[in-house]
């Protein structure tokens, strides 16, 4: 088989794909990535602003949503490459606030009406989403999931986040959802894995992001908020009303919730990036942890990381979210599989082959790159999930891509 390229001819109907949702004016501007081996196209189209503004540039600084949850996992899989965590050590040694935890008998069921929990949570579970508790989006309305917005143990709903010490004590308070290792539940053990890593190295997380991630890739641009003199590269993101299609601003550059240092250092959400320093951290990825001649991960840690490593058990909460919940996500996350922050496509359900791993955010993000081809693709746009514009725009952006590759 030879190499595959990228047809100059699927390269112009990918272009013209993208540029219809901005001309059409459902995106106001966006930031597009293809690169294949040695070659790169990147596409800027539109305007930082939906009422104009200057054009959209390529170096403009995107809030990456939970688009962070592949590139935050790094810092975990260094700590295992250097024997400093163990996938199956329980994590009370660092996180004495989840030990001897008490889980809920039913899903649904009081707060008081527990069991204890079977073994404790390891660094595998906190790894693989399986840790016991989670944003469960078909649990919604319940007691605790009620009780995990109250206490504000995730990004801003409905208050912010505290710091890291004080969202563990708060975690702590509540029973886990479901037996450590039983099933895979979302988001908050990406944010867990934050407080993990800094309890273990005693640096932020970001701190450790920035010398070990962050650093030594180059991606100067990327970290959890904005400094003052890079907020004009941060358009708006808006949060079109989902009847009428107004757009509202969900969060502005100046004075937003990334125009300063946050409490809580989110993992599963809270870092800001560019489509560059994205592509240089997917691209280290696609080459099995290699930056040039400098090894930022082990072989292994990012064959750990891109693989799926859920059983079926396991993925059944995983199944049921992008199956019964296709009209929240707008038909994203049909993937199949989970690896460490991140999905791993187990079969084929669209024009992307199985082994493809990556993710979406909230805010209108997608990161993926494909292992059998070498295929990566980044699209960032600054329009959040209340409306489905950014999700068929990245599955629009998917279709045309792969019919651009010429085998």
């Amino acid at each position: 088989m030879t190499n595959p390229t990228l047809t100059a001819a699927g390269l112009r109907n990918w272009r013209a794909t993208l540029a219809r949702y901005v001309d059409s004016g459902r995106i106001p501007g966006l930031v597009a990535l293809l690169s294949l081996g040695d070659e790169t196209h990147v596409e800027t189209l539109g305007t930082m602003r939906h009422d104009g503004g200057p054009p959209m540039r390529r170096d403009a600084i995107f809030r990456m949503a939970s688009t962070s949850k592949p590139v935050s996992v790094a810092a975990a899989m260094i700590l295992l490459d250097e024997c400093r965590l163990r996938l199956d050590e329980p994590v009370d040694r660092w996180l004495p606030e989840l030990a001897d935890r008490q889980v809920l008998k039913r899903i649904d069921g009081p707060l008081d009406d527990t069991v204890p929990a079977r073994r404790p949570i390891t660094v595998r579970d906190v790894l693989t989403s399986t840790c016991g508790i989670g944003m469960d989006m078909t649990s919604l309305g319940t007691p605790i999931m009620n009780a995990v917005f109250e206490q504000g143990l995730t990004p801003d709903l409905p208050t912010p986040m505290p710091a890291p010490d004080e969202w563990m004590r708060r975690l702590g308070t509540l029973p886990l959802m479901h037996q450590p290792g039983e099933r895979w539940q979302y988001h908050i053990a990406s944010d867990l894995l934050g407080v993990l890593v800094a309890r273990v190295t005693g640096r932020t997380f970001g701190e450790f992001l920035d010398e070990r991630v962050f650093g030594p890739l180059g991606m100067t641009d990327t970290g959890f908020h904005v400094p003052a003199d890079k907020l004009d590269r941060l358009p708006p993101l808006y949060a079109p009303d989902p009847q009428t299609g107004e757009f509202h601003i969900w969060d502005e550059a100046s004075g937003g919730r990334h125009s300063k240092p946050p409490a809580f250092e989110g993992g599963g959400g809270g870092l800001v990036s560019t489509v560059d320093d994205y592509h240089t951290y997917f691209t280290m990825l696609v080459n099995h942890g290699m930056h040039g001649t400098e090894r930022i991960l082990s072989r292994p840690a990012v064959e750990l990381m891109t693989t799926n490593r859920l059983t079926p058990d396991q993925l059944a909460a995983r199944t049921t979210m992008a199956r019964d919940n296709v009209h929240i996500s707008f038909g994203q996350g049909q993937h199949g599989g989970w690896g460490f922050g991140m999905a791993v496509r187990t079969y084929r359900g669209d024009y992307a082959p199985a082994g493809q791993f990556g993710w979406d955010g909230g805010s209108g993000t997608a990161t993926y790159a494909d292992p059998h081809t070498g295929l990566t693709g980044i699209l960032l746009t600054q329009v959040g999930l209340t409306v489905p514009h950014a999700a068929h725009l990245a599955q629009d952006f998917w279709t045309t891509a792969y019919q651009s590759l010429d085998h």
